[in-house]
């Protein structure tokens, strides 16, 4: 088999080329009409509990169970209008960052409220930027970015890198072709070098069209759809699996917030189930899974997924296999009661 053959594109490229043709002419107002419907759909599955309909203070029905700092007034256009589209983007979409003892570096401007989850392990880039925009009508501004011509920008960067591969593929083609013919003239065996900076030149175009593909792959689809998490292996000895919770208690606090949705005897959020009987109620098996890739189990779930990685989800987890409190007096009563 020749070289060059080794070598293919995606196979999804060239359907996803094809999506530059879908928005013509006088499509505009129609995409930033669906935009804006979709970010406020999204908002009211995601944000509305915490940021209350209209953005106000004390208006979601969690606002009053969270910790300081509680969440920003999104319809108060004096403090919301000091903040570039960007702004409010990075903060929706961001690495989440352990703010306790010993923890990550925190820039004096960088965003690490942990009660405030990230939707970048949920959402699509385009769903976000539709968040944000929902966000700018709480506080009468409108969104500025324009996410129409970004999709249009990667989708021409994708047709761009394909034809880039594929005139690298022909070059490298007609090089291995020359130098295989050379050979044969002279019964020798066909000299790779000969034709190696063209097949290292086709190498660069396919990585440059993965690049281009992969951007405009997350710009339109959630990520982590289709991706299963396999079950961990938690077995290990006592003492390492008390210390490994420790961790994970931190973590519940500090870095992944998980107190601002889930009560634990009296304090927490109430999105949530409250979690003071998880040891009993709850496999750690399955807690892992959930926290690897929460929208994989549960797909209309409004718990995001936050981007743990391995260590952290089975700290998590065996933290909160140690939280085996009392039944209570009476039954608990619903969220909102």
């Amino acid at each position: 088999m020749r070289a060059w053959r080794r070598i293919r594109v995606i196979g999804a490229v060239a359907g996803v080329v094809g999506l530059s043709g879908l928005v013509g002419a006088g499509g505009c107002s129609m995409f930033q009409n669906e935009q804006a419907a979709k970010g406020k759909k999204l908002y009211a599955h995601y944000c509305m509990h915490c940021h209350g309909e209209n953005g106000k203070q004390n208006e979601g029905f969690n606002w009053s169970s969270m910790t300081d700092p509680k969440p920003k007034d999104l319809s108060n256009k004096e403090e919301m209008g000091t903040f570039k589209d960007e702004e409010i983007f990075n903060t929706i979409s961001r690495d989440m960052k352990d703010t306790g003892p010993g923890g990550d570096k925190i820039g004096d401007d960088e965003f690490a409220v942990p009660t405030m989850p990230t939707f970048k392990h949920t959402l699509s880039e385009e769903e976000i930027w539709g968040i944000v925009g929902y966000v700018r009508s709480l506080h009468g501004k409108k969104l500025e970015f324009n996410v129409e011509g970004r999709k249009k920008e990667l989708q021409a960067a994708v047709q761009a890198a394909e034809q880039k591969f594929k005139d690298a593929e022909r070059v490298a083609q007609e090089a291995e072709k020359k130098a295989s013919d050379e050979a044969d003239k002279k019964g020798v065996e066909v000299d790779d070098n000969a034709y190696l900076k063209e097949m290292q030149l086709m190498g660069q175009a396919k990585k440059e069209l993965d690049q281009a593909t992969l951007a405009l792959t997350n710009f339109t689809t959630r990520p982590g759809k289709g991706i299963n998490i396999t079950r961990p292996d938690l077995a290990m000895k006592p003492e390492a699996a008390t210390k490994l919770a420790e961790v994970g208690k931190q973590l519940y606090m500090t870095k992944y917030g998980c107190n601002g949705c889930h009560k634990i005897g009296d304090e927490g959020g109430k999105v949530g189930p409250a979690l003071d009987r998880a040891g009993f109620r709850l496999n750690p098996t399955w807690v892992y899974r959930w926290l690897r890739n929460p929208q994989a189990m549960k797909s209309d779930t409004r718990m995001p997924s936050l981007g743990l990685n391995d260590a952290d989800a089975k700290a998590v987890a065996l933290y909160l296999k140690t939280l085996r409190a009392p039944k209570p007096d009476k039954p608990l009563g619903k969220v909102g009661d």
